[in-house]
Parts: structure tokens; sequence; C-alpha cells
């Protein structure tokens, strides 16, 4: 220690158990591997990498850019990308300072509970875990969506029940195997959007068989359908496309070297950003008309505005191709949100806010209890497809994990301004943390500073909604996350009590540290051999 009382950021192994003995039962070797959880260290850096880069792409970019597309026009969904994309680049930076340093199980409610207070931790690990089956209700039923593009005869709920059962097997067989998984399908979606970047310039360009030039045709006809309520109207697609984000952050405490894999993470932030949603959203702006019947919620089978560019432009080879890489994006971004779920259930547990079945994991580092409750009411929620159309369930369900997102990524800004001015206010040193954003403060008061305003904003568009009048109908269907934030926000003070307020001068920034013992730590890996060897040893060249 300093004379400040701060630790630094690389000890030894014989300095650092005598830094921890006075905390009261923590020992190197909790800390050095997750204190206090079942979790294994299975993943390296080049999963959490490749989950940063490709975890979220999934229906809502795919599939649910079309609606917004209709409902608000080509101006409206590209600026709604920017945007968005601008204040998951802040939450990302965020992400990195605290989960180097803190990777927890359940990551942002555990640093909710730390540095703002028990209540606001209780209302956001519950939210978060809602979320979660929510989103694999929401994919489950994006399949459905999917296939129809290729047959109708299949029931939709024996769609649901067979990829209901594949999230399950993916998440149930081994930590490494949904790695492994996540790993194949980044790199699927990560290589696709440069095929998509390219043809669609050209099909824009005039240079595809059945379709002349289009250029900003459609930007010129009508780029804010509906105006401002229309623009406020894409941002909740626009939050459920980018939730799934910050799922890097759970991944940290599986992972080899937090110190080494979370800054990557956060580093390529801006290739997921750039390529997927700003280019591909302004793609479907040159490519497909707003007012196009096959557009999600419409009247065809194409559904997606990918796959009806490649349609209208001839090009069926490249629309069969664009709903395979869909259809991985959509099982892929189910199956992280069961992982997801299960491991918020994990850290709600270790707070004593959960039951204490959902904190334990088995010999494989599989916390299955969590796993099972997750995966049952995401997949039992899907079925409510049956008797509903894909894009009115898809509607309800993204508008509801996009204010639970909103909550989440403004509490992760937050937590992050908590945890410096802690860390200041206790006499440290910034340059004792492992690692440090260089957004920090701004990035970490956009980020809250927008989160505030979209809820603001989701009020507003669900007391007015579009195309339509009040009525507690819509006004409850879309707004219910935040009367559900609120209710167990309210209930949780009233069990805690107590100040508003974590004081940051009590807070113990050590407890639940993770040190690292040298500066230059490097992952272990065992030798991979064969022919899928050959492939993760070119993926490890590429992203360590």
């Amino acid at each position: 220690m300093d004379a400040h009382g701060s630790a630094p950021a690389y000890e030894t192994s014989s300095s650092k158990e005598k830094h921890l003995e006075p905390q009261g039962g923590w020992t190197s070797s909790d800390l050095d591997h997750g204190a206090e959880t079942d979790l294994h260290r299975s993943l390296s850096t080049r999963h959490l990498t490749m989950i940063a880069l490709g975890s979220s792409i999934g229906m809502g970019l795919w599939l649910g850019s079309g609606t917004s597309l209709s409902d608000a026009g080509p101006a409206s969904l590209f600026l709604g990308y920017i945007l968005s994309g601008s204040v998951i680049w802040a939450v990302s930076h965020s992400i990195g300072e605290m989960a180097v340093m803190y990777p927890l199980p359940s990551a942002f409610t555990q640093w909710t509970s730390i540095f703002i207070d028990k209540s606001m931790a209780f209302s956001l690990g519950w939210a978060y875990w809602f979320s979660y089956w929510i989103t694999i209700a929401n994919e489950l039923q994006g399949v459905v969506t999917v296939l129809s593009f290729w047959t109708t005869a299949v029931p939709t709920a024996a769609w649901i029940s067979i990829f209901w059962v594949v999230i399950v097997l993916i998440n149930v067989v081994a930590v490494k195997f949904f790695g492994e998984v996540e790993v194949a399908a980044s790199t699927i979606k990560f290589g696709w959007i440069f095929v998509v970047i390219i043809s669609c310039i050209v099909i824009s360009a005039g240079g595809a068989p059945a379709e002349g030039p289009i250029g900003f045709r459609y930007w010129n006809e009508d780029a804010f359908i509906n105006g401002f309520k229309g623009f406020l109207s894409v941002m909740p697609t626009c939050i459920f496309a980018m939730s799934g984000s910050e799922n890097a952050a759970l991944v940290a405490a599986e992972t080899d070297n937090p110190r080494k894999a979370v800054p990557r993470a956060v580093g390529s932030i801006w290739i997921r950003l750039s390529l997927f949603y700003v280019l591909g959203s302004l793609m479907i702006t040159i490519t497909v008309s707003p007012m196009d019947p096959n557009l999600f919620g419409g009247s065809g089978v194409n559904a997606s505005p990918f796959v009806i560019a490649y349609r209208n432009a001839g090009l069926a080879p490249l629309a069969h191709i664009m709903n395979a890489v869909i259809f991985i994006s959509v099982l892929s971004t189910g199956s992280i949100s069961g992982y997801a779920g299960s491991r918020t259930l994990m850290g709600l547990t270790h707070l004593n806010m959960a039951p204490k079945i959902f904190g334990k994991a088995d010999k494989q580092g599989r916390p299955l209890a969590g796993l099972f409750v997750t995966l049952l009411i995401g997949g039992g929620l899907s079925y409510l497809n049956v008797s509903n159309s894909g894009a009115t369930v898809f509607t309800w369900f993204s508008n509801l994990t996009s204010l639970f997102t909103l909550f989440g990524w403004g509490t992760i800004c937050l937590s992050n301004l908590r945890m410096r001015y802690a860390w200041k206010v206790q006499g440290r040193s910034v340059e004792d943390l492992p690692w440090r954003s260089w957004a920090y403060p701004y990035g970490a008061i956009w980020g809250l500073f927008w989160c505030v305003i979209l809820i603001i904003a989701e009020f507003y568009l669900s007391l007015w909604p579009l195309g339509g009048s009040p009525n507690a109908k819509d006004f409850f269907a879309n707004y219910v996350s935040v009367v559900a934030i609120v209710v167990l926000y309210i209930g949780a003070r009233c069990y805690y009590r107590g100040p508003w307020w974590v004081d940051a001068r009590t807070i113990d920034l050590d407890a639940q540290r993770r040190f690292y013992v040298d500066a230059h730590d490097v992952e272990t890996r065992p030798e991979r051999k064969g022919p899928l060897g050959l492939v993760r040893k070119a993926a490890d060249m590429v992203f360590d």
C-alpha cells in the first residue's frame, strides 16, 4: 500500500496475501479466480473479443430495421443508429474500466450494489433478468419469421420448440462449447457484413440485373416519415438491436485474463458500430423503399430489408444466404441471452437478492438452475407468436427490452462515475487502475445523459403512439418496463432503507477486486490440434 492506503495495480503474490488478510475471509486464491463463485475461467481473449463484436447482432438489426424504415423513413433510421451507437460506445468504455478490475458474475448488478445502492442493484438485476428471457422469446419468434422465407408448411409452435431445444443445448453442453459457438456465429456475421456493404453499393449504383440506379432516391422522396415522432419510434428498435453489447462484462468473469481481453473488446466496439449498425442501416436506406409491402410487418414473407434488397435486385442466391445468416444471428443472440440471464441470477444470489440455488454451478462451471429457469420462461413466452403476428410480438418485446436496456446502460455509466469518485475521495491515484478509458468522464456523462433523455422520450411516444390516440393499452404495453423498474426499486427501498447513496468514503474498493500478479499476464492455452485447431490458431493471430 502507498501512503494513501491504495493498492498498486500489480502485486506479488506475497504482498497480495498480506493486503487481503484484513478484509476478512477473502484470500488471494478467491480473488484470482472470481471470488465466491463456481464459475470457471475457461474463455479466452478470442472468445470475449468475438462475443463483443457480434453477440448482439440479431433480430433487431436484420429484421426490426424493416419496421423502423417503413414507420420513420431512411434518414430517421440512419440517425437513430448513429445516436444509439454513440451511447453504447460510451457505455462500453465505462464497462471496460470496471470489468478489468471487478470481473464479477453479474457485473453491472454487483457494480451498482458496490458503488450506488443496494435498492438500485436489486431493481437493475431483476430488470435485466426480465430483459434476457424477453430477448430469448423475441429471438425464437424471429426464427419463425426467418424460416417462413423458405416454407410456411411447418407450424409455428414446431419451429419454436425445435430451436428452443437448440438454444438449451448450446448453453448446457459446456461453457467452452458455448464460447466456440458464439465465436463461429460472430465470425460468420462479421465476414458477411462486408459482402452486404459491397453488394448494396453495387445495387444502389445500378449494377444489379433486375434494378436500375437507385442512389439516394428514397432519401429525396421522404427522408423523415412521420417527422420527429417517427424518429422517436425507431429508437426502441435501435436500442433493442444493440442490447446485449454489454454482455462482454458478464463474460469477463469467465475469461483467463480480463486485463488483456476486456480492453481489446472495448477497442473493437467501433468496428461493430461502424460496419454493422451505421453502414448496415445506410445500405438499407439506399436499396429498399420504405413503402415496400414485404418489409417486416407488411404482407410479404421476405421480412428482412436486406433480403428484400437482394430479391428486388434479382440476386436470389444472395437473398438465400442473407436469410441463412439472419437465422444464425437470431439463434446466437437467443443463446447468449440464456447465458447472461443465468449469470445475472448468480450475481443476485451473491448479493442475497435471489434464492441460493441460483448462485451455484456444477463441476463444469454451468449455473444449471439459473439456465433452467431463464430458458424455461423465455421459451414459454415465445409461444405468444402462435396466436399473434411476428411483427406485433416483436414490437411488444423490443419496447420492453429497450427500456430495460436504457436503464441498465445509464446505471453502468453512473456506476463508473461513482467508482472514479470513490477512488478519488479515498486518496487513490488513477495510475493504480489496471485500465483507464481515455473517454472518461465525458463518455460516461454522454451515455447517462442520453439514457435519461430517451427514457423520457419513450414516455411521450407511449402516451401519444405513432398513428394512434392516447390509450391505456398502448401506454402499458410500451412502458410497463419502467413501471416494473419503479415497483422493484420502491420495494427494495422499503426493505433495505438506509441512505439513498453509498458513502463513497466507505466503499471497500479491494474486497471484490481482481489483482494482477504480473503486468505482462498472458493466457495459458492448450495446444490446438486437427483442422479445428488450425482455424482457432488463425483466429488467435487476428485477434490477439
